[in-house]
């Protein structure tokens, strides 16, 4: 296997690293109970996804 002959700098090596953070997920809204819930997936909060319920969710008391 090949290794490298010279070492890569501090700013190479950091630009390369750039694009690496992590981002925050997107949320949407629940068209059901206006909660924030990630995309394509069943609500948490009230358990409907597209319009009908597919998750039986237990109301807190």
């Amino acid at each position: 296997m090949p290794n490298p002959k010279r070492r890569h700098s501090q700013k190479r090596t950091s630009t390369r690293r750039a694009h690496d953070a992590l981002k925050s997920h997107s949320l949407s809204e629940c068209p059901n109970c206006h909660e924030k819930k990630m995309p394509h997936r069943a609500c948490p909060k009230c358990g409907f996804y597209k319009g009908r319920e597919v998750i039986d969710v237990k109301e807190a008391s």
